[in-house]
């Protein structure tokens, strides 16, 4: 069996889980309980992993300060993901009640908002060069969220879904790709590159995550199927299935009906099935990924390059 893309940074890893219970400890227990309970959901740690590979594989050698920055960004990631399911009013996240759901809308607000604030507290974030990277990718998540909201129940251009995915997905692992070359001392080009290696792979991941939304098994998911369709959010597999002339007027009458039934989403699935949207998505996915592997050309040969190049193997394979 051929070993995972985090295999060279287990340890590593360990300690950003570490770092984070230690970050998230407080006076008040129900803080600390929710918040253990989202960090503790099962998520894949690709963004702190990206961030301490990025460290490594350009040279990093104290990894002190790479744990920290990873801690950080899952930290806030795992702040959005409070604060998305309140938005969305979605009641499950990776196979269980979402935190607002089990634990209440006011407790689950505060707790998004000290996570976030914790991360920011980690180390002092050590420069204004890095207070800006994670500035500006937390930027992109609320403007691309705002935007998100405000076409809920469109069909988006694809221009706009890709702005949107860019910066709720995409921005952020960037970032973490270019402070984890930024603290191993990396030269601007090279930080520059593995900015590109972070974007790229964080669009195909979201395109991923989109067509499993269509694809995937409600076990494999953690949540029901075609919840994008249900919450009115064109996502790339429905732009396409959308341009289908057989299929896209009837799929669109159903898109745009504000409360679906169970009967409409297994029709919309029926109709998708139709056309070539899954296959076409997975397409502009791998161009993604093929995008992050070009560049690394620049990275010297190590296990941890090699655990980098099969991230993106990894990211347009994965079933869940």
């Amino acid at each position: 069996m051929s070993q995972g893309w985090d295999s060279s940074i287990k340890d590593e890893l360990q300690m950003v889980e570490q770092e984070i219970h230690r970050s998230i400890r407080s006076e008040q227990p129900v803080l600390t309980e929710i918040c253990d309970y989202v960090i503790t959901s099962g998520g894949k740690r690709m963004r702190p992993g990206v961030t301490i590979l990025s460290y490594l594989a350009n040279g990093g050698k104290e990894v002190g300060e790479a744990i920290k920055i990873a801690a950080a960004f899952e930290m806030i990631h795992s702040a959005t993901l409070i604060h998305d399911d309140i938005n969305d009013r979605s009641e499950m996240r990776r196979g269980r009640l979402s935190a607002y759901k089990k634990f209440g809308l006011q407790q689950a607000l505060v707790s998004g908002d000290f996570l976030f604030v914790k991360a920011f507290a980690i180390g002092g974030f050590f420069n204004e060069e890095i207070v800006s990277l994670v500035a500006e990718a937390c930027t992109a998540i609320a403007e691309s969220e705002i935007v998100q909201f405000e076409k809920e129940g469109e069909i988006a251009p694809l221009d706009v879904y890709l702005d949107i995915i860019e910066g709720k997905t995409a921005k952020p692992i960037m970032a973490g790709a270019r402070i984890g070359a930024y603290l191993a001392n990396a030269g601007p080009d090279r930080i520059h590159a593995m900015g590109e290696y972070g974007l790229n792979i964080g669009m195909a991941f979201q395109i991923v995550d989109d067509i499993l939304d269509i694809v995937g098994t409600e076990r494999s998911l953690g949540k029901p199927r075609m919840v994008d369709f249900d919450e009115g959010k064109a996502t790339l597999p429905l732009i396409h299935a959308m341009e289908d002339r057989q299929v896209g007027p009837r799929l669109s009458q159903l898109f745009h009906k504000k409360v679906k039934t169970e009967k409409d989403v297994e029709e919309a699935l029926a109709l998708i099935s139709r056309t070539k949207a899954v296959e076409l998505s997975m397409i502009r996915a791998k161009e993604y990924a093929d995008i992050a592997l070009t560049a690394l050309e620049g990275v010297p040969d190590s296990i941890y390059k090699q655990g980098l190049r099969k991230l993106a193997e990894t990211v347009v394979d994965r079933k869940h």
